[in-house]
This record gives C-alpha cells, structure tokens and sequence, in this order.
C-alpha cells in the first residue's frame, strides 16, 4: 500500500501545489491590473502563467522524485528529463518576464512623447532588443541543458582549447549573418530607418512592417511585402519619407497647348484644394515649367501632412483638373497640327505667288535613267 501511495502523495501532491500556486499568483496578478489601470505590466506579466507553473511543477518534482521510489532503475534519466524541463521552462518565463517590462516601457514612453518619429524608433530599438534577449537567454538555457550530460562536461576544456579556430571559421563562414546582424543593430540605433516609415527601396513605394536582426520587410500600397537584407539600408542609398517631420509636398504634371489658361487654372487649383480634405493649407501653386514645340508642361505643386495624404491630393487634383479642361477649355488639352505647309521666301515671288519654274518643278515628273 505504501508504493502505491508514496508515489500518488509526491507526484500528485506538487501537481495540485503547482495548480494551487499558478491559481493564486494568477488572482493576484488580475488584481494588480484591476487596481493599475495605467500599466499593462500585470497583464503581461499573467501571459507567463505557463512557464511559471512549468517551472513550479519541475522544481518540486525534481526535488521529491527520490521519495516517490518508482522507476528506481530510470531514476538517472527521469532526474535529468526534469531537469531540462525545468531550465527551458525557466528561459521562456525570463523571456515572458522581460517582453513584459520591455513593453510596458514602451507604452509609458509612447503615452508621455507625442512625437511620432521619436516613438517609432523607440518601437524599433524595443523590438530589436528584445530579439537580442531572447537569442542570449536561448542560447545560454541550451548550453546549461548540455552541459547536465556528463560527456559534454569532459568535452568542455577541448572546445575551450578549439574555441579560437571554430570562431575564425564561423567568422569567415557567416560573414554575410554577422555583417547583417550588426547592420540590424546599427539600424535600430542609429535612426536610420524604423518601424512605420515610409521608404522607397529599388523603386517601390511602401511602409517597414518588420525589423528584425538580420531582415527588413517593407509592405508595399498593393499589399505585397518585399525582405530585404538590413545590410542593404546600411550600403546603398533610400528614400525615407519619414525622416525628420512627416509633412510632404507633391507634384502634378499635365502637358497641354500652348493655349491653356494657365492663370485660370491656379484659381481652379485653389477651389479643388479647399474641397479636398486630404490638403493642409500650407502652399500650392501652378507654374510653366517646360515647353515643346507643340505643348507646354505644366506643374502644380501641393501639400499635405504626410505621404498617405500628398498621394491622395495628387490624384485628385489630377483628375478634377482635366476633367474641367475638357469641359471649359477643351482647346487647352495637346492637339496634332494639320496646318498647310508653307515654302521658304526662296520658292516665293514678291506678290506671295509660286514661280513658273517653281510649279513647272514641282509639277515635273522624277526623271529617271540617263540623259
């Protein structure tokens, strides 16, 4: 009776421990979050509920498992199963615990900055830290688990002897990794590009979704999303149209003739633009920039609070401008000349009429062959 019941009271006795400990933290959590609405810090903290009671149920079981006398044959092997258990469930409750607080910096700092080029680059160096942590805990948590095996103990002072080589070989080997890595901590730090801007890369319009240490995404207008290596906002020239204040002035083309009532036009820009909601009110204008010999090129310059808003206000300036030019001014839109031609004063006589030599030649047939 007392082999059955010894290994009922250990292993039942710290799973309802475990469950009546993770009940109760979880009651005081949701408590602290009711009382302080002003963080989120609590309720992030209850999403760690699971690796919390993990490493509750693994350390108490790791502890008594040799008073519940069964499998004493696998006693080894069960002892260290616990023990990994017990430090990969430990690693992801630092990396919930830490997400926690990260995120809950964040959230004071975007609640007391209204600056939104400043908030978008704390969001990207929170981000990026926080991919470094987790690399860091994950990488020591599977050292510790390898470490438990008594060969990777022995084998320890051979791969401190080799670490030199093996670390010139991975250099050499991941430079292109290595070199993005560093690129994606020289981005988050530097200010180069953050999460929201707007960018143009290899002439696609679009808006950085995702930073990480080694990739950038851009999500395109038409819903695409193009990665790209970080080392390439670190090597080669963008546009960001984010940077600094968000505020963009566009540019409308249209080319028309010569004949086009340009003076007209600013005043019907005016009217457009006090319709369009998507305008700011700092500047417009119309102006003659270039000319042809059949038409002339246009320009209306436009503004607008930041490049969501300049695209639409370009667009429909556009349309709402020729759609009046066709209808009040239909001679202004580009025309093909079909005028007669005239010949040159040589060809002329002083009364404006052809030559007889010259209508007898214009006249005459091509000759051909000899003579």
């Amino acid at each position: 009776m007392e082999n059955v019941l010894r290994p009922l009271i250990v292993i039942g006795g710290s799973v309802v421990l475990t469950l009546a400990l993770g009940w109760a933290t979880d009651r005081l959590l949701r408590k602290a979050d009711e009382r302080h609405r002003e963080t989120p810090l609590w309720d992030l903290l209850r999403r760690g509920r699971i690796p919390y009671q993990l490493v509750l149920w693994a350390a108490m079981l790791r502890g008594s498992y040799d008073e519940a006398k069964v499998l004493e044959a696998h006693r080894v092997g069960i002892g260290r199963a616990l023990t990994l258990v017990l430090i990969g469930s430990a690693a992801w409750l630092v990396i919930r615990i830490a997400a926690a607080i990260v995120e809950t910096s964040y959230s004071r700092y975007a609640r007391a900055h209204r600056d939104p080029a400043r908030v978008r680059r704390v969001r990207t160096q929170v981000s990026l830290i926080m991919r470094v942590v987790s690399a860091i805990v994950g990488v020591v948590a599977a050292a510790t688990m390898l470490l438990t095996f008594p060969a990777m103990r022995a084998a320890g002072a051979s791969l401190l002897a080799s670490a030199g080589i093996l670390g010139i070989v991975a250099g050499v080997a991941a430079q292109s990794t290595l070199s993005n890595m560093f690129a994606g901590l020289q981005i988050a730090f530097g200010d180069m590009v953050r999460i929201g801007d707007t960018v143009v890369v290899d002439g696609e319009w679009g808006t950085v979704e995702e930073i990480t240490l080694t990739f950038l995404t851009v999500r395109t207008w038409d819903e695409r999303r193009i990665t790209m290596p970080v080392s390439y906002f670190t090597s080669k020239p963008f546009e960001n149209w984010s940077r600094g204040t968000p505020q963009m002035t566009g540019i409308v083309y249209w080319h028309l003739d010569h004949a086009a009532p340009v003076e007209a036009m600013r005043e019907k820009l005016r009217d457009i633009l006090r319709e369009c909601p998507a305008w700011d009110g700092r500047d417009y204008g119309v102006a003659v920039t270039d000319s042809t010999p059949n038409t002339i090129q246009v320009r209306a310059l436009v503004t607008a609070k930041d490049a969501d808003d300049i695209w639409t206000v370009r667009v429909t300036v556009r349309e709402q401008m020729i759609r009046w030019l066709s209808a009040e001014h239909p001679y202004a839109l580009p025309r093909v000349n079909t005028a007669d031609s005239v010949l040159p004063p040589s060809r002329r006589s002083p009364d404006g009429e052809l030559r007889d030599g010259a209508v007898r030649r214009a006249h005459e047939p091509p000759r051909t062959g000899r003579g």
